[in-house]
């Protein structure tokens, strides 16, 4: 088993009430983090929390070892009082920050409207560049190091038909990060992103049965894909601006 998390690492993670997010949630706690359970969904966030156990984890419990955020991420006012909310409650900068945040809005290109582009691009990339900003700017202002880790998607590298809309929703977060990954090295915080396949969240279930019936049980269960992520947290981590790639 991979070195524990070094101690008093804090990780809010965005998309924290289902898939990856809870996912990744559980693992970094396992670690020993604290963890900040972000989501639109306040109370799918909180779920998160009672699962990670450990004082507070309780529900309506006033403090904790770990804690729920509700906050729509695609909103910038509501993106940096995000983080001004959770850097009150643990007294401290974020040393890790998990983006998985992610919607669909699935049509042929012939026949998308703009509301669904404009929608998916404003949480998917937008949401992540919030994020991401506002996470910087605390580590850049304590001098703390961290470590941010933005979840893209194969489909940002190979597209895929009738998602025109996240395919470039997540190629945009690979270029965000390999840009964010150069600009932040000096303050050393790095910047990596995730690719994932085919995994089964909330978000899937609108994928057509037919499609489900193809992928089978590979690499479907979020929890398989966690380890990938957690490699960017620890301190003998030196990669910035790198892509992991789950093809299944």
């Amino acid at each position: 088993m991979p070195p524990s998390l070094p101690p008093r690492v804090f990780s809010p993670t965005s998309g924290a009430g289902s898939g990856i997010g809870r996912a990744v949630s559980v693992r970094l706690a396992a670690e020993g983090a604290a963890v900040a359970a972000c989501d639109l969904d306040g109370a799918a966030a909180q779920e998160t929390v009672q699962l990670l156990g450990g004082p507070g984890s309780e529900k309506g419990a006033p403090s904790g070892a770990h804690a729920a955020f509700q906050a729509d991420v695609s909103e910038a006012e509501t993106a940096r009082r995000l983080l001004e909310q959770v850097q009150a409650y643990f007294f401290r900068p974020p040393s890790v920050v998990v983006s998985c945040a992610g919607i669909t809005r699935d049509e042929f290109l012939l026949r998308m409207s703009e509301d669904d582009w404009d929608k998916v691009i404003a949480v998917n990339l937008k949401g992540i560049f919030l994020v991401t900003q506002a996470a910087a700017q605390a580590l850049v202002s304590s001098g703390c190091p961290g470590s941010i880790i933005n979840i893209s998607s194969i489909i940002g590298k190979v597209g895929n038909m009738g998602q025109t809309n996240y395919a470039a929703s997540k190629a945009g977060v690979i270029g965000l990060t390999q840009a964010v990954a150069r600009e932040l090295g000096r303050y050393r915080i790095r910047c990596n992103s995730v690719l994932p396949g085919f995994i089964k969240t909330p978000m899937a279930q609108k994928v057509p049965q037919k499609v489900l019936d193809k992928v089978g049980d590979h690499g479907w269960r979020a929890e398989s894909f966690r380890d990938p992520i957690c490699l960017g947290f620890r301190e003998n981590a030196v990669h910035s601006g790198e892509q992991t790639v789950d093809t299944q």
